[in-house]
C-alpha cells in the first residue's frame, strides 16, 4: 500500500481488551492544517484512538501514518512530528509554569538557553507571563489547561492530539481554548486532532468531523453535511397577507402555519436545491415571501440520531446514497 499524503491516515484500525471490540475497521483520513473531531459517547473507542495513534497503544490490527511515518514502522519519528494533551492537566503541581516549560525543554533536548527561550515565548503566547513564577496551586483550571497545552508545543510538533481539552473549563476559559485551538491552525498551519463531548465546540471549531459508537463510525463529514443526516429541517416563509398565505399554503408541503405571524413551515434539509425548489413553485404563482428563515438540525440532534442504535442503518443508507461524504 502506497503512503497517503494526509497529515493522519488510517486504514482498517481494530482494537480488543479481552473479549470487548474497542476499535472496528477505523478509516480516516486528515488533511494538514485543519481540525478533525472525532465525537462520541463515553466507552465509543476515542481515547483508545488517540492512544494508538500517539504511539502510546499498539492496535491489533490495521496501518496508520502520521505526518508521512507509518506508525508501526517508525514509532519515533511519529512521536518526533506530534504533541498529546490528555483530558487532565499533565503538569507537576511542584513547579512553577515557568520551571514546567524549561523541564520539557530539555526532555525535548533544545539545551538550557534555548529551553528558556521558549518557555518565555509560549508564556506570552497564552498569557501566562505574570504567572510565570507562581506556583501551580495558585493556578486556576483553565490557567492550568493553557499550560498544558504550551507544554505540548515546546517541541513544534506538526499534528497535536487533544483529548477532551476543555473538560471542566467554565464557559469563559473554554472560548478562550477555543481562539488558541483557532490560531494554531490558521497562523502556524498546525494540524489538529479534537476528541470533545462539547458538540458546539466540534461545530466551532472542527473542518470535519466523524461520530464514533461501539467502535465503528457511524458518519463522517462536513458540519453541515452531518446535519442532513437528520430529519427535521425546515423553511420559515413570511407573507404580507392572509391571501398569500393561504395561496402559499396550497402550493407548498407545509408543517404548520401562524395565521397571526403570517408564516408557514415547510419541511427542508437545507440544501440550496431543496430551497431553490420551494422559491421557484412560490416564484410560478407570482408569489414572494417577505421574510425566508431556515432551521436545520443542530450537532446535539445530529449525535443523538447517530449513537441511538435503532437509527444506525438508515444512517449508513443515507451515507451511501452521499448525504455525507
Amino acid at each position: 500500500m502506497s503512503m497517503p499524503s494526509s497529515a493522519i491516515a488510517v486504514r482498517g484500525l481494530r482494537k480488543s481488551f479481552k473479549d470487548k471490540l474497542v476499535l472496528d475497521d477505523i478509516d480516516l483520513d486528515i488533511k494538514e492544517g485543519t481540525v478533525f473531531s472525532l465525537l462520541g459517547p463515553n466507552g465509543a473507542g476515542k481515547t483508545t484512538t488517540v492512544r494508538i495513534l500517539s504511539t502510546l497503544s499498539e492496535p491489533d490490527a490495521g496501518q496508520a501514518w502520521i505526518a508521512g511515518k507509518e506508525l508501526a514502522r517508525e514509532p519515533d519519528a511519529v512521536r518526533a512530528a506530534i504533541g498529546v494533551t490528555g483530558q487532565f492537566a499533565a503538569v507537576d503541581g511542584l513547579l512553577t509554569g515557568f520551571e514546567n516549560l524549561v523541564l520539557i525543554g530539555k526532555l525535548h533536548h533544545l539545551g538550557k538557553r534555548e529551553s528558556r527561550r521558549r518557555a518565555f515565548e509560549l508564556l506570552e503566547k497564552f498569557d501566562l507571563t505574570e504567572a510565570a513564577g507562581k506556583s501551580l496551586a495558585t493556578y486556576s483550571g483553565g490557567m492550568r489547561r493553557k499550560l498544558d497545552l504550551a507544554m505540548t508545543l515546546v517541541g513544534k510538533p506538526r499534528i497535536i492530539f487533544l483529548d477532551e481539552p476543555t473538560t471542566g473549563l467554565d464557559p469563559r476559559s473554554r472560548r478562550t481554548m477555543w481562539q488558541i485551538i483557532h490560531d494554531l491552525v490558521s497562523q502556524d498551519g498546525v494540524t489538529i486532532f479534537l476528541t470533545t463531548q462539547y458538540l458546539e465546540e466540534a461545530d466551532r471549531l472542527a473542518d470535519r468531523i466523524a461520530v464514533l459508537d461501539q467502535g465503528r463510525l457511524v458518519a463522517e463529514g462536513t458540519s453541515a453535511e452531518l446535519k442532513q443526516l437528520v430529519p427535521g429541517g425546515h423553511v420559515i416563509l413570511r407573507f404580507t397577507d392572509a391571501a398569500e398565505l393561504d395561496l402559499a399554503a396550497s402550493l407548498l408541503d407545509t408543517i404548520s402555519r401562524d395565521e397571526e405571524e403570517l408564516t408557514l413551515q415547510v419541511p427542508s434539509d437545507g440544501g440550496v436545491r431543496s430551497l431553490q425548489s420551494v422559491l421557484d413553485r412560490l416564484s410560478q404563482a407570482n408569489l414572494e415571501p417577505t421574510e425566508l428563515t431556515v432551521h436545520t438540525p443542530d450537532l446535539d440532534d445530529v449525535f443523538l440520531a447517530l449513537t441511538d442504535h435503532s437509527t444506525h442503518a438508515a444512517a449508513a443508507s443515507m451515507m451511501e446514497n452521499g448525504a455525507a461524504r
